[in-house]
């Protein structure tokens, strides 16, 4: 495991904390931002599962575009249940100023403080890193660019090109597609447990970031080591 050639990071939720975006949710609907961010995310994991797994991948549909409609869906949600009277019939008009809002938000996703400093001092070892994630191209690259991590990151590995959402085998295959690493000489790092799980079935190096100091899945299988931090990685080296 030591002196692995090669580092890939999930994204979202991973280098970008996806529920940073509770802040604004916050403002738009008082005392629900909270809960609109956990149902936003949780849709969202939903709807890309369901895309990859109903018709041979018939229904895909762009990240960008689920990470929308989970968005819709957890204001009908929530918001429903803050106003009693019921949503307006054109949720649009109702609501689409603060979706736009929210949407905007979401592409400057809050990076988690340690980011840098782990990747630089990866970049020192001379270890390959990279992203590999279910955002499409532009929604990665606005995130890593706001964040300015983009020096720091070989590369960036969308899902996009082959329509096949994480867990999929083929999501994980593009990674040594890409970086020209087997998986086992590859430590891919998810805070995402089911990710990391599936990660560890497909034979790459894992670490779990558990930052919310949960169990890991019980399906018989763990990763090869779990954190609490990204700067875990560094005990790889």
């Amino acid at each position: 495991m030591q002196n692995l050639p090669c580092v890939l990071f999930d994204a979202y939720g991973t280098l970008f904390d996806v529920y940073s975006v509770g802040t604004l949710a916050e403002e738009f609907f008082p005392g629900h931002g909270v809960a609109i961010s956990q149902v936003w995310r949780d849709k969202q994991v939903e709807y890309s599962r369901l895309v990859t797994t109903s018709n041979h991948g018939a229904h895909y549909q762009p990240f960008w575009d689920l990470t929308r409609a989970a968005l819709r869906y957890a204001i009908k949600k929530v918001a429903a249940n803050a106003h009693p009277t019921g949503l307006a019939a054109d949720f649009d008009a109702q609501y689409g100023a603060q979706v736009e809002r929210l949407m905007a938000q979401y592409r400057q996703l809050s990076a988690f403080p340690e980011n840098a400093a782990v990747l630089q001092a990866l970049q020192t070892r001379g270890v390959v890193t990279g992203v590999l994630s279910n955002g499409d191209p532009g929604m990665l690259h606005a995130a890593v660019n706001s964040a300015g991590l983009a020096p720091l990151l070989r590369h960036v590995i969308s899902v996009d090109g082959i329509r096949k959402y994480k867990t999929h085998p083929d999501a994980y295959a593009l990674g040594p597609q890409t970086t020209g690493f087997a998986a086992a000489d590859t430590l891919f790092v998810s805070s995402n447990s089911w990710d990391a799980l599936a990660a560890t079935w497909y034979g790459y190096q894992t670490l779990w970031v558990n930052r919310q100091g949960l169990p890991f899945e019980e399906l018989g299988t763990q990763p090869t080591r779990i954190g609490s931090s990204l700067r875990d990685v560094l005990s790889f080296f």
